[in-house]
């Protein structure tokens, strides 16, 4: 039973709803005396309305703004302490495999792996919490002491990263959202290679709000399209006035001047039969080289508007009238207007061999050949549209592939691979990266490795090798749910194990492909975790002979040599996907005890974190001519051989940069 409130009516609030009602652009979020974020009014919005005449009041810019952006800013900028474990008995092929599947909170992962894949990625595609009211949000607030802590979480991982309910009655429920969102899409764009791309699928809740802070992380002019996908034919029976079918993928690019960002989808059907034209070369289509669109003219495009001229006899086409190029063509229409070619002058001399012309009525049109087999042997493309309505991208396919895969519908809105398999046809090639900081049942990682089966019968040739990084928190799992009813504790196990099943049943499902067994269906776990590092930043005063003895050996008591390896690699930008090689070392004055020593593709990095490490190691490893090597400081056996090091590296391997933690 209800109880009652027991207070007196709060006017003001009562006060600001009414004019909610009236003038809803004049509600805003803003903090009180106590520095909670509550609704208010913006009076200055509110004095225009309410005036025939322009107010004045703060100057205008076009922006969009909430309490805690320069927060959200200086989160995304602020470094941590952080490293990524790997995770052996977790992950599949380990030795061998270029994926990653990252355990932890997205915004400490984000900020890892800012020096290793820095302009790197190819493609991004992330579908995060859509602020439905019902869903959680991340409290990126670490620096909360305990009763703070459990007075305002619901849920937490082993490193107290917060997930929080974002209920629509929450006093900043737009900027809660977007505190989470800004700074990690402003990482993410760091990650980006010039040509990359980003999707993001959201719903008409913070669609507007995310093209506002991706306008402002990516550049407006780097906006390409909203996608529309219809993921609910029959539409949402609780909607109000109108059954919502379709979600939205946004759609940024990290330079619209590159010619590779976005890549046509093949042709098929009824576009194929347009190529109703044979020659030596294969079947080709002719397209018109003038542009129809008069906005292309001589004064907008003066370097595409020159004539051309036609060998009557045969329709070849030339730059140069001469006695066999008589007749003169003009990038004009039937009527007069001025348009231009499509081609430069120094196109058509390169591509000459495409063109030809063909009489109309009394008047040569120029036309280029397009052929449907391109010369790298692939079919001919066109732009992907906007508007997507194919049965196999709708959620009840996601659903499917999911409850068959682990035997239980264990993800509520799981999206269908065929749907990202589509981003990735447009937004990545057969060797390219493809990230998913968002990655919930891990279906991108699926779409990855079905796209790479895939393209060995699309084009006749052997299975890509597209990367997939994946980054998911492990969240826990509702009791009452059926995820946790199948025994998985956390989401993160969820998308684990989809990828097991997944990349097993893809190479039984394609065991005909050239080669399948090459199809690399594993993936490097590695979970965020507090630094392999003591602290070791204390006040002198507060240091005794005990703490100093501690400190001799600055590495965590409970880390492994692995571990350390791994830290080494972030921290010197080294891709953490390259193959790692262990071998067990010796020498004459330790012939009972054998050294680990990790290579790292071969040489590209040689790290040893034993103990007691002598001069006789230290050569035989200089001997292999790593490019960088890296020891533990407090490993060297004793002082000679630390000071001796360099000197040893300089006389037999030069160019080894030698470094110790």
């Amino acid at each position: 039973m209800d109880k009652l409130n027991m207070k007196s009516p709060d006017f003001t609030e009562q006060n600001i709803e009414k004019l909610a009602a009236l003038f809803p652009n004049c509600v805003t979020e803003a903090k009180n005396d106590k520095g909670e974020l509550q609704k208010a009014i913006n009076f200055d919005l509110l004095k225009q309305e309410l005036s025939n005449n322009i107010v004045d009041g703060p100057r205008e810019r076009y922006q969009l703004n909430w309490p805690g952006k320069r927060e959200a800013l200086l989160t995304a900028n602020t470094p941590i302490s952080k490293t990524l474990r790997p995770c052996r008995k977790e992950s599949v092929d380990f030795d061998t495999t270029e994926n990653l599947f990252i355990e932890g909170d997205n915004l400490d992962a984000l900020k890892l792996l800012q020096e290793t894949y820095l302009g790197k990625v190819k493609m991004i595609y992330i579908d995060p919490p859509y602020n439905t009211g019902n869903d959680f949000v991340y409290d990126d607030n670490f620096t909360a002491d305990k009763d703070e802590y459990d007075l305002a979480s619901e849920q937490k991982d082993e490193e107290g990263g917060r997930l929080v309910a974002n209920t629509e009655s929450n006093g900043r429920f737009h900027s809660d959202w977007l505190d989470m969102m800004y700074p990690r899409l402003k990482l993410a764009r760091n990650l980006l290679r010039d040509d990359g791309v980003i999707f993001i699928s959201i719903d008409d809740g913070e669609v507007a709000n995310v093209r506002k802070i991706c306008d402002e992380i990516f550049g407006e002019g780097n906006f390409v399209a909203q996608i529309s996908v219809q993921l609910n034919p029959r539409g949402r029976n609780l909607d109000k006035f109108i059954a919502k079918t379709h979600e939205t993928i946004l759609v940024f690019v990290k330079d619209y001047m590159s010619e590779t960002s976005i890549i046509g989808i093949q042709k098929e059907g009824r576009m194929i039969k347009e190529y109703n034209k044979t020659d030596n070369t294969g079947q080709y289509r002719l397209t018109g080289l003038r542009n129809r669109n008069q906005a292309f003219n001589p004064s907008t495009r003066p370097k595409l508007y020159y004539p051309l001229y036609v060998e009557p006899l045969t329709g070849r086409v030339s730059l140069m009238k001469n006695s066999e190029y008589v007749d003169e063509v003009w990038p004009d229409t039937p009527d007069g207007v001025k348009t231009c070619w499509t081609w430069g002058k120094e196109k058509v001399t390169k591509e000459n061999k495409l063109l030809i012309a063909e009489k109309v009525g009394d008047s040569w049109r120029i036309y280029r050949k397009d052929y449907l087999i391109g010369e790298n042997g692939k079919i001919a493309t066109t732009l992907v549209k906007s508007l997507w309505l194919d049965k196999q991208i709708n959620n009840d396919y996601g659903r499917k592939v999911v409850k068959d895969l682990l035997g239980a519908a264990v993800m509520s809105f799981p999206k269908s691979v065929d749907l990202i398999r589509k981003l990735i046809q447009i937004g990545a090639r057969e060797d390219d990266i493809v990230f998913d900081f968002f990655a919930g049942s891990a279906t991108t990682a699926h779409a990855v490795m079905q796209q790479n089966a895939e393209d060995a019968s699309t084009n006749s040739a052997q299975v890509s090798n597209r990367k997939f990084i994946m980054v998911q928190l492990p969240e826990v799992t509702d009791e009452k749910s059926e995820a946790h009813k199948a025994g998985y504790a956390t989401i993160a196990e969820i998308s684990k194990e989809r990828i097991r099943r997944a990349g097993q049943k893809i190479k039984e499902d394609n065991t005909d492909k050239e080669g399948i067994d090459q199809l690399d269906t594993g993936f490097r776990v590695l979970k965020v975790d507090s630094s392999n590092m003591k602290e070791v930043y204390y006040a002198p005063e507060a240091m005794s002979q005990a703490d100093l003895v501690d400190q001799a050996d600055n590495i965590k008591a409970d880390r492994t040599a692995e571990d350390l390896l791994f830290q080494v690699l972030l921290d010197r930008g080294v891709d953490l996907t390259l193959p790692i090689k262990r071998e067990m070392m010796s020498t004459k004055s330790t012939k009972e005890k054998e050294f680990e020593v990790f290579f790292v593709d071969e040489n590209a990095l040689c790290a040893c974190f034993e103990k007691d490490i002598n001069e006789d190691l230290v050569k035989q490893i200089a001997k292999r001519e790593p490019q960088r090597a890296v020891f533990r400081d407090a490993g060297y056996g004793s002082d000679s051989t630390k000071i001796n090091i360099k000197q040893i590296f300089k006389l037999v391997s030069p160019h080894t940069e030698v470094k110790a933690i």
